[in-house]
């Protein structure tokens, strides 16, 4: 999607961004336009962007900060210990949060990766 990205934030939205929903084609349109520009320094893999909006056009997502997409996260075992959302801002690409409901099972952008991958 975007070689400026770091590979496992590009992996993410590539499998959480829908090609069949519109308002998701329209996001992935803004990805090659998009870089990181903080992460979470937890270790979760949260990724917060920064992009040039006079080279994207918005996304029909409605004023305001929304949640764009989401997938929830299903392990092997099939627990679900997490989920990843996609946050839009006035449209725009804002930020990938990996979000962990499990105190047993690590819930990091690596982990979720791999289980959005396993499910497609």
């Amino acid at each position: 999607m975007n070689d400026s990205l770091p590979a496992d934030v590009a992996d993410a939205l590539e499998a959480v961004l829908s090609a069949e929903d519109p308002v998701h084609v329209a996001l992935r349109r803004q990805v090659p336009h998009l870089n990181v520009r903080a992460r979470c320094t937890c270790g979760c893999g949260t990724a917060y962007f920064e992009l040039d909006t006079s080279e994207a056009e918005p996304a029909p997502t409605g004023p305001g900060t929304v949640v764009a997409a989401e997938a929830q996260l299903v392990t092997e075992a099939g627990e679900c210990p997490g989920e990843v959302l996609v946050f839009a801002q006035d449209g725009y690409l804002s930020w990938l949060e990996v979000c962990s409901w499990s105190d047993d099972i690590e819930v990091t952008l690596a982990t979720a990766r791999h289980w959005l991958q396993t499910r497609s």
